[in-house]
């Protein structure tokens, strides 16, 4: 295999004359061709390279939206009807960009539960973990600005409703949600200051993948077993064979997403995202995005005030309570890597650890319920149980289990269970 920086011969003269100037075809030969790669991954592995290509299609069904879109109170509405019905398959980017947000968290999910069942989070792929995380902020953050620009009912108040979560920040709570709408109400300040960092934030998180993906070819990739590669028998380089597995499992991916754009492009939208903001009418009841349902659920599950015993001094209202924690839930992911101590990585050898793990789908499950419906009844303590177990796995679920968990013995390589497979 060509170690990194040993130059690489090409058939093509016009690629041979870049490459010797800038050697960018080399770089990719080694990292991306050549590149030793575990020899037992599966198509969980795959959603990393669907995540990058659904990141492609949103950057440029995103630039194509933003050459007919008006970020203005009394024109965004009606910029998007335009773009629907006059401008040439205009329809086709909305829909490839609206649906496109959902199936990109989709990938990233799904990207980021494969690394909690198979332990990539452990080390030496710490800081490969955390610049994952960093990406899914990011992309929440961005899918939020971008749920406010149709200027809807639903995204007006939505935007209303979660910016004045930031009320509940002691000292300067008012002032930061003055600072984040530009003004003393959600105006065109608020539209505008959207519009301008949800157009910027997706090159911002190319950059963070950027870098993500340099940290993963510095440590390498994990794969099924957690087993380290030992010698030349336990991996294959990444070209061809992982790039025709990757390029399958993203055309697959790519069907069924084409085929919701086209088919059913309305399934996940929510009727009031078709009537224009009117901030003298609220909704009866106002719901986020199905990606964001889990953390919206967290954040309500909090009723109660916090009070010194005996006394009616609140030291930490429920509306606070709630932001906390809906933060924390996210944030905690970044300290994964330290909280689980268990000398076995994947969760292949892990018999309890695996019980959990579904215990804790099930959990964001609810949540997803919870959030979805009013907070009263059996949804509300849907969201309060989810709530629980999300912070009782993560907070001492996993540091007890690395402790005390009887796990069963990892093959001693990468070609020993594959063989063994093969048998």
């Amino acid at each position: 295999m060509a170690s990194a920086g040993k130059k690489v011969k090409f058939d093509n003269p016009v690629v041979q004359w870049i490459n010797d100037r800038l050697p960018i075809y080399s770089i990719l030969h080694d990292q991306y061709g050549n590149f030793p790669t575990p020899r037992n991954f599966n198509y969980f592995w795959s959603f990393g390279a669907i995540a990058m290509a659904m990141l492609g299609i949103m950057i440029v069904t995103g630039v194509f939206l933003a050459m007919s879109y008006t970020p203005h109170t009394t024109l965004a509405f009606e910029s998007i009807e335009h773009m629907m019905r006059d401008v040439n398959y205009g329809w086709l980017m909305r829909y490839t960009h609206m649906n496109g947000a959902s199936f990109f968290f989709i990938a990233v999910y799904i990207h980021i539960s494969r690394g909690l069942f198979y332990g990539s989070y452990r080390q030496p792929r710490e800081l490969v973990w955390i610049f994952g995380v960093v990406i899914m902020l990011l992309m929440m953050v961005t899918a939020f600005m971008g749920y406010t620009l149709p200027w809807s009912q639903m995204s007006g108040w939505g935007v209303t409703v979660i910016t004045s979560l930031f009320s509940a920040v002691p000292l300067i709570g008012d002032g930061l949600v003055t600072w984040l709408w530009g003004g003393f109400a959600v105006d065109n300040p608020t539209l505008n200051r959207f519009y301008a960092l949800h157009f910027l934030l997706p090159f911002v998180i190319c950059a963070v993948v950027f870098v993500h993906v340099w940290a993963l070819h510095v440590s390498g990739s994990n794969n099924p077993t957690g087993v380290e590669p030992k010698s030349e028998k336990d991996v294959i380089p990444f070209n061809p064979y992982y790039t025709t597995k990757d390029s399958f499992g993203t055309v697959v991916f790519m069907i069924i997403f084409m085929a919701v754009v086209f088919f059913a492009p309305l399934v996940l939208a929510d009727p009031a995202h078709f009537r224009q903001f009117d901030p003298m009418q609220t909704p009866p009841h106002i719901v986020p995005e199905w990606y964001f349902l889990p953390f919206y659920a967290i954040l309500r599950a909090f009723t109660i005030d916090l009070n010194i015993p005996f006394t009616h001094i609140i030291l930490l209202p429920a509306k606070l309570q709630g932001v906390i924690a809906m933060f924390s839930s996210i944030l905690l992911l970044l300290f994964l890597p330290w909280l689980d101590t268990s000398p076995v990585r994947s969760a292949v050898y892990r018999p309890v650890y695996k019980w959990c793990l579904l215990l804790l789908l099930l959990a964001v499950c609810a949540l997803t319920y919870a959030g979805s419906k009013p907070p009263e009844g059996m949804p509300l303590w849907f969201g309060i149980v989810g709530t629980f177990y999300y912070f009782l796995h993560f907070l001492v679920i996993v540091p007890v289990l690395g402790k005390y968990e009887k796990t069963l013995t990892p093959p001693a390589s990468i070609s020993e269970s594959v063989e063994a497979g093969h048998e």
